[in-house]
């Protein structure tokens, strides 16, 4: 996988992540500008690891952008409950995990705040239209079936109950899905947006489709390997 950032109007600039050329790479994604990867090794590591070290490293990146202490001190608390969900999502699949910093220009102007995470899911072979469908057959608001460049896929909402232990602080949180079926018919990618900012729904909506329509399952850069 490789995330990215679009940094111009007219010309989509991405920014590559090594792995994009990993040899055992399967799948490729971009992100939006204001997403910071978070290294996945280290937020479900020790304490005293050097993955940990690099984990701070990343941490302090974020928090010196914040643009003021209430931010500062919303972001900590997100973090560390993120570094909890992390600890039990790596067992369900998740590979990526980033955090978005977007400023709400349709609202106050305060900084919203928001958690994309990629896992793969295995599941029974089937015809990939009919995975999508079943993948959001179930406790899914406002689903939408997608036609992508990469194939059939689905779009769904959640809202969810924080638990108490996570050491958030708000109570509900929206989870935008997204579900991507794999060519090989036995597993599907699912993409997550995670925000306590459900009144902004429609902007995390359409965010999540865009990324979701820039997975491909064909390396990309062989293609423009191709054409220069």
């Amino acid at each position: 996988m490789a995330g990215g950032g679009l940094v111009t109007e007219d010309q989509a600039t991405y920014v590559l992540s090594d792995s994009v050329a990993a040899p055992d790479r399967e799948a490729w994604f971009a992100l939006p500008a204001g997403f910071t990867t978070l290294p996945l090794d280290a937020l479900t590591a020790s304490s005293d690891s050097a993955d940990a070290s690099r984990l701070r490293e990343v941490v302090d990146g974020i928090l010196d952008g914040a643009p003021d202490g209430v931010v500062r001190q919303r972001l900590i608390g997100q973090l560390a409950g993120a570094q909890r969900m992390m600890l039990a999502l790596r067992e369900e699949g998740v590979v990526h995990c980033s955090l978005g910093l977007h400023r709400d220009d349709d609202g106050d102007g305060r900084v919203l705040t928001s958690f994309f995470t990629f896992r793969w899911q295995e599941i029974s072979r089937a015809p990939r239209h009919l995975t999508a469908a079943r993948a959001v057959a179930a406790g899914h608001d406002r689903v939408e079936v997608l036609d992508l460049p990469c194939g059939p896929a689905a779009l769904g909402e959640v809202a969810r109950t924080v638990a108490p232990d996570l050491g958030l602080a708000v109570e509900r949180l929206l989870q935008i899905h997204a579900y991507l079926p794999h060519p090989d018919g036995s597993r599907l990618v699912v993409l997550s947006l995670t925000t306590p900012a459900a009144s902004r729904r429609s902007h995390y909506r359409a965010m999540l489709r865009d990324v979701a329509a820039h997975v491909s399952f064909d390396n990309p850069l062989a293609h423009l390997r191709t054409n220069v």
